[in-house]
């Protein structure tokens, strides 16, 4: 079992769900049941390596909490269990994409002619703005 599956199944334990209110299409049974499920989690208790924990913080943005915990809400679908399911992939998901490290950039290289292009477009439009100023009348 790799770390991203150990964690998933660690998220899955401690994630706790509660149904809301769900705005959208539904009719007055919009108004009488609660289809939307909201999930919380707690990221320190999954107790994630540095670079993980990084990567996963950055990939919730506003769905972390100050307290660190991560709130996703789904409210797509029409009944509880779709909308549950929805939640649980959708959380599932963020956590394998922290664990997949990005690519490491390569440095581009760059040859003679397209420093020289480079430098050359520099001087023109260093010398249109040397050529502003105030206008003597």
């Amino acid at each position: 079992m790799s770390d991203a599956d150990s964690a998933v199944a660690r998220a899955m334990d401690l994630a706790r769900e509660s149904f809301i209110a769900a705005s959208g299409p539904g009719g007055q049974n919009v108004n009488k049941v609660a289809t939307a499920v909201q999930v919380r989690l707690d990221v320190f208790a999954l107790r994630l390596q540095p670079q993980v924990f990084a990567r996963l913080k950055a990939a919730a943005g506003s769905r972390m909490t100050a307290a660190g915990e991560i709130v996703l809400t789904a409210r797509r679908f029409r009944t509880q269990e779709a909308n549950r399911a929805d939640a649980r992939e959708r959380l599932e998901a963020l956590i394998r994409g922290a664990f997949e490290a990005p690519a490491p950039r390569a440095k581009s290289r760059l040859n003679r002619v397209g420093k020289e292009a480079r430098i050359k477009a520099k001087k023109t439009r260093g010398a249109v703005k040397a050529n502003r100023g105030k206008v003597e009348w």
